[in-house]
């Protein structure tokens, strides 16, 4: 259920709570009642509730996005390979689905998402790291990466985007995505130290960067995101560091000077041009992340623990933006009957 307009509650951006408050009462008697003729009155954003518990089993999912306007949440699947929506009333819908016909039948396993709400497409990075029971064996186990590009209004798979082709010779997970100004995608491979590239209509996939130290033991790149200053911050789960790196001279990225340490690091968001959010499963904790000087450095300004530092874990993977909020995904596991998305307090 919604929380009332005024109810008091924790504001974990933005401006402060007076100022916040004030801005609204100014919305509801003055700016957003009465609109200058020709206008239209700007709508208020109703908080979103703190917690949404999907009782939905055999989903796992690693991606999340929200849709402001449609007010539904998209979620992968590393078990089915489908995409899914959620809404408010925590009723899961299958969204999108392999169609063979596009994809060959390798749609395995969704794992990052993005929704590009200007194109009414969601992006999905395919992979198959053995999750979903339905695939065993297969030749794809851990050299399979690639695009799914899905029609946001009905779910119909458009494109599916052969990315491990590229390379076929490593080993591959293709695992997160980010969209440039222009339209461009860029894909992350934990597995190879490799970022791709694929144009805006879905074609020409390319290796964009390929460096030994985007790699290293184990997991490497995760998360990745779009500045608007145009670079991409793409970060590596074995180690936690950060980089930069510019979208016209990409061999020229920098690893980003940081006070905090990332280990363990998975899914971002970049709330504003001198903020992220950093997921890290390992660390149990959201992070968010401030800089001053354009992402040469970082320091922490604040962090939410997923859960308690022993115990079972809710395997928090990533986060996304809801109005002035943020969500981090809780899968839980593979065997749980339910996942949850939680409002991220700091």
């Amino acid at each position: 259920m919604l929380q009332p307009l005024f109810r008091a509650r924790a504001l974990p951006f933005g401006l402060p709570r007076i100022i916040r408050l004030t801005a609204l009462a100014v919305g509801l008697l003055g700016g957003g009642g009465c609109s200058e003729p020709g206008k239209q009155a700007v709508p208020i954003p109703v908080a979103g509730p703190n917690r949404i518990s999907v009782p939905k089993a055999g989903v796992f999912p690693e991606g999340i996005q929200y849709d402001e306007a449609g007010k539904r949440y998209f979620v992968s699947s590393r078990t089915t390979g489908t995409i899914g929506v959620v809404g408010d009333d925590s009723v899961y819908t299958e969204f999108g689905r392999d169609v063979p016909a596009v994809s060959g039948n390798r749609l395995i396993s969704t794992i990052g998402i993005n929704f590009d709400a200007p194109r009414q497409r969601l992006l999905a990075a395919v992979s198959d790291n053995g999750f979903n029971p339905n695939f065993v064996n297969q030749p794809t186990r851990g050299k399979l990466a690639a695009l799914a590009i899905f029609n946001s209004s009905n779910g119909t798979l458009t494109k599916f985007v052969d990315l491990g082709a590229l390379r076929p010779a490593l080993m591959h997970f293709a695992n997160d995505i980010a969209v440039d100004r222009d339209g461009n995608i860029y894909i992350t491979d934990s597995m190879s130290p490799i970022i791709y590239k694929v144009d805006r209509d879905g074609n020409n996939p390319t290796v964009f960067l390929e460096d030994p130290r985007l790699g290293g033991t184990g997991f490497g790149l995760n998360g990745i995101v779009y500045h608007p200053d145009g670079y991409l911050l793409a970060v590596k789960t074995n180690d936690g560091t950060l980089f930069k790196v510019p979208i016209a001279t990409p061999s020229s990225f920098t690893a980003v000077t940081s006070s905090q340490s990332l280990t363990g690091a998975d899914g971002m968001l970049l709330y504003d041009p001198q903020t992220l959010l950093v997921v890290s499963g390992g660390q149990r904790t959201v992070f968010r992340m401030r800089s001053t000087d354009n992402w040469a450095t970082t320091s922490a300004g604040g962090s939410f623990a997923t859960g308690p530092a022993t115990g079972p874990s809710v395997g928090a993977t990533t986060i996304t933006r809801r109005a002035d909020d943020a969500y981090v995904l809780y899968p839980y596991g593979a065997a749980s009957p339910r996942f949850a998305f939680v409002k991220a307090l700091f």
